[in-house]
């Protein structure tokens, strides 16, 4: 029988090159709209699943300080964290949903276990917009069939259950299904001042962003492609039902073994 979608780590090459970030039209938050240019990378074309997070759980990667920072390390010891938020509820564990209940700190620590990492602002808006600035993956036109979101569902659907809705470069759920924790700290007037290569976000900050909009998403806007969202990452309570992730890598230097599963991090190793 074949694996379900998701379940091992397929990701897509996104070619280098520029994209038009942000919106004039949108939030304060997401204008002034400019110009960027990023280098090759991968992204996984699936959110994170329960499945596969359940790897990093059973392989003891809550209790391994190698796969967290500092300051995840310190959150975790904190709150006394073994698990996601929603891992035992049936409403929310099925082994193709999408893992939540997860803070920024545990997708850090999850994408290092899979040698991974948390795609950039910059680099989730590219996945999900291409190159010609489209307000939604699938194009510009508001579609509620093509997304587990706006009006509001009842709860996440298995990863990849809304093909027609997949951006240019094939990616699924980047409009709907979980929010998806990006690696920048956020900022609201950011792009007023951000490189034009490569951007990263601002150095330091209180709050983590993320981006894509939910299953509870109530307006389409929040599901758009140039929407941002924002959180305090050192509060116990962003773990909620809501929020996901997927991993990136880098091209340059990435480890490519061509069977499309993770390769676990040394620290878990024997």
């Amino acid at each position: 029988m074949s694996a379900p979608p998701g379940d091992e780590a397929s990701m897509v090459l996104i070619p280098a090159g520029a994209f038009w970030m942000g919106s004039d039209a949108g939030r304060a938050d997401e204008r002034p709209r400019h110009r960027v240019s990023l280098d090759a990378y991968e992204i996984d074309i699936h959110e994170v699943t329960n499945a596969r997070f359940a790897r990093f759980v059973d392989a003891g990667g809550y209790a391994n300080q190698a796969l967290w920072s500092p300051a995840g390390w310190a959150w975790r010891t904190r709150f006394h964290v073994t698990q996601p938020d929603r891992w035992t509820d049936s409403r929310w564990n099925g082994p193709t949903q999408p893992v939540v209940g997860v803070s920024w700190y545990e997708a850090d620590a999850f994408s290092r276990y899979v040698n991974k990492r948390l795609p950039t602002e910059a680099e989730w808006e590219k996945a999900a917009r291409g190159t010609d600035e489209r307000v939604y993956p699938w194009g510009n036109d508001w579609d509620p069939t093509r997304t587990n979101g706006p009006p509001g569902g009842r709860q996440t659907a298995p990863v990849g259950s809304y093909p027609a809705g997949a951006s240019p470069y094939g990616v699924h759920d980047l409009a709907g299904n979980a929010w998806e924790w990006v690696a920048d700290w956020w900022s609201p007037d950011y792009y007023a001042s951000s490189p034009a290569d490569n951007p990263t976000g601002p150095p330091a900050g209180t709050e983590k962003g993320f981006r894509g909009g939910s299953w509870f998403s109530s307006q389409p806007v929040s599901v758009s492609t140039t929407y941002r969202e924002h959180t305090n990452v050192y509060e116990f309570g962003v773990r909620d039902e809501m929020t996901g992730f997927r991993c990136a890598r880098s091209v340059r230097g990435a480890r490519r073994s061509g069977d499309g599963v993770e390769h676990v991090s040394r620290a878990l190793r024997p």
